[in-house]
């Protein structure tokens, strides 16, 4: 396999943090030595995680094997699962904001069509439902644990607990059609032809603030790993985490 140098549209910032947190974990578990140091690890797992290179193309570049490859990625996604927010604490920084958007896409995962409860009739492929919530601007506050594609997202809402949560708080929520009926606080546009003219006009209002909130899905999809999942589909919600851990630790 031909090797060559290659770059990671990343700031340093992301090597450093996910080196310092490696670096934690290693001491934790008392390791002595390893083919490769916290930082070449966390450029590793940066590499798979952005850029979506295969466990064979980078044992090549960093001249290991696949195994420890496999070994190092899934160290790294678990250290920066770990650090990514719960529910309760997005709602701490969410009760600061005006309102929040709540948005769901479909990741698109190698599935074979007999897996049926993770085809998504909406977007016609495999996937995994995630739920994401967002501030006023568009930044990323909170990625749910990823659910089957065929789940509805306000079954999916319901299930992570976070129209109950938007309720406890009292917090607004602006989402799309499919959480009619969720809650008082979670606007929704009018759905049907036969609009009268100000519902027209809120669902204009209502779209222009929720298309602020596809700047976090284009964030998260900028993942490239996350626009086709090939891995085990009870690793994708740890994926999702670290991605938004990393976000997170360098806004």
């Amino acid at each position: 396999m031909l090797v060559y140098p290659s770059a990671i549209d990343l700031s340093t910032a992301h090597v450093h943090y996910l080196s310092r947190e490696l670096a934690t974990r290693r001491r934790e578990i008392g390791t002595r030595w390893r083919r490769l140091t916290v930082g070449r690890q966390a450029l590793l797992a940066l590499a798979h995680l952005r850029c979506g290179d295969t466990y064979a193309q980078l044992a090549a570049g960093f001249g290991i094997g696949i195994a420890t490859v496999f070994r190092y990625i899934r160290e790294a996604i678990e250290v920066l699962a770990a650090q990514a927010p719960t529910l309760d604490e997005a709602m701490m920084t969410a009760r600061t904001k005006a309102y929040v958007i709540l948005d769901g896409t479909v990741l698109s995962i190698d599935r074979i069509a007999a897996d049926r409860p993770y085809y998504s009739g909406k977007k016609r492929h495999h996937g995994m439902n995630v739920q994401v919530l967002t501030d006023p601007f568009g930044r990323l506050l909170w990625a749910s644990p990823g659910l089957p594609g065929a789940t509805h997202d306000l079954t999916a809402a319901r299930e992570h607990g976070i129209i109950d949560a938007l309720a406890g708080v009292g917090l607004k929520c602006w989402a799309d059609k499919a959480c009619r009926g969720a809650a008082r606080n979670v606007r929704v546009p009018f759905k049907g032809r036969r609009l009268k003219r100000w519902q027209r006009r809120h669902n204009t209002t209502h779209a222009k603030i929720r298309c602020v909130g596809e700047q976090a899905m284009a964030t998260l999809k900028s993942w490239r790993l996350l626009r086709k999942l090939r891995c085990s589909t009870n690793r994708i919600t740890n994926i999702v985490k670290a991605v938004l851990t990393l976000h997170l630790a360098s806004a």
